[in-house]
């Protein structure tokens, strides 16, 4: 097979490129939230593009609990098209977990994952595979341009991106959402991470692999509202920042030892203004420098304690990823997916009910 000297940098690392043949499957995979509005033009056009890719294809449609007649539509769709899956959340579990359904159940040698709004155009798609086929196992979609979005949506989405390359993740794309294309190394390496409060774009960067990036112009929203309003955006950047970095402990930490300098300092600072007779505010100093320290010290050993706890806090818990309802040419049943990759066996009870039990 003809090799490329091309060289997919990532964090300094070279990959060799090696040229790929034509996947055997490509998969698609789409988190689908209150979507009613979008999903006709969203299948017309993914439809459209899979019916131009050199290779067989399947469309995973992941219900992420919908309220509206999002869930009828999808399966409505899958029984018309057997290339259509649909997998249908037990309620709303987020839109990380709902693209971890979906890239769990992707059968691809090439796997996509895009949003339903379709400010991800699928036709980028043909672009992603040709990078692909030079032997990228990453192909992302950088946005050089966001069309319909108000100035300060353009401003914090800027600035997000460049404090989590700055303070969670060095190597984190800037400008970059969830659109990317995976090879099936990539994704098979990104399955076997099962935290729970999961931050796919930071996942996808700390795997590794060759890397490259697709340029496009973000259009505006096709139909319906956005689900990422300011408050929920910053809860997700605040998820990303706490669930895939130690470093808001790591500030807190440093934010005590600087409250215990700040109270060190100025007793020094009393003393010496003391001993040149100079005036100090009786109990002034004592009491400043005294809860400078007590809180600096305090907060050290929380920051210190809180490194380990909340790494173990929530992955103690064992909680399946998500569970799914109910699907359409899966072959999957109704099931949980745990976070430690058990398999599942689904045993009927004698009251006709669905009980999980795991087998090693």
């Amino acid at each position: 097979m003809p090799t490329s000297s091309a060289n997919g940098n990532v964090a300094g690392t070279y990959h060799r490129l090696t040229q790929r043949p034509r996947p055997n499957l490509i998969s698609i995979v789409i988190p689908i939230y209150n979507e009613e509005e979008s999903i006709p033009a969203l299948l017309a056009r993914v439809r459209g593009v899979m019916d131009r890719l050199p290779a067989p294809s399947e469309l995973i449609l992941v219900n992420d609990g919908s309220r509206d007649l999002s869930a009828d539509q999808l399966f409505r769709a899958a029984q018309e098209d057997s290339t259509i899956k649909v997998l249908s959340l037990a309620r709303n579990f987020g839109h990380q977990i709902a693209a971890t359904a979906g890239l769990d159940h992707a059968r691809g040698d090439a796997v996509v994952l895009m949003d339903a709004d379709l400010q991800d155009p699928p036709e980028l798609i043909l672009d992603m595979l040709d990078r692909y086929l030079e032997g990228f196992d990453v192909v992302y979609a950088h946005r050089v341009k966001r069309v319909g979005e108000s100035v300060f949506k353009r401003a914090s989405a800027w600035v997000f991106y460049r404090v989590m390359r700055k303070f969670v993740h060095k190597d984190l794309p800037t400008d970059v959402g969830d659109f990317r294309l995976v090879s099936r190394n990539c994704l098979d390496a990104l399955k076997s991470m099962r935290e729970t409060h999961r931050f796919l774009r930071g996942m996808v960067s700390w795997v590794g692999f060759a890397q490259t990036s697709v340029d496009f112009v973000r259009p505006p929203r096709m139909a319906g509202e956005t689900k990422y309003p300011f408050w929920k955006m910053m809860r997700f950047a605040w998820n990303a920042a706490v669930s895939f970095s130690p470093a808001p402990l790591r500030i807190s930490f440093g934010f005590g030892v600087l409250l215990a300098v700040t109270g060190i300092l100025y007793g020094i600072y009393a003393v010496v203004r003391a001993a040149f007779g100079l005036y100090a505010v009786p109990g002034w100093t004592s009491s400043v420098v005294l809860i400078c320290i007590v809180n600096g010290a305090t907060m050290i050993c929380i920051g210190l304690l809180g490194e380990y706890v909340a790494k173990i806090f929530e992955e103690a818990k064992g909680r399946p990823l998500y569970i799914i309802a109910s699907s359409a040419n899966t072959g999957a049943t109704s099931h949980s997916c745990t976070a430690n990759c058990e398999h599942l066996e689904r045993t009927q009870t004698s009251e006709g009910r669905t009980a999980m039990t795991s087998r090693d």
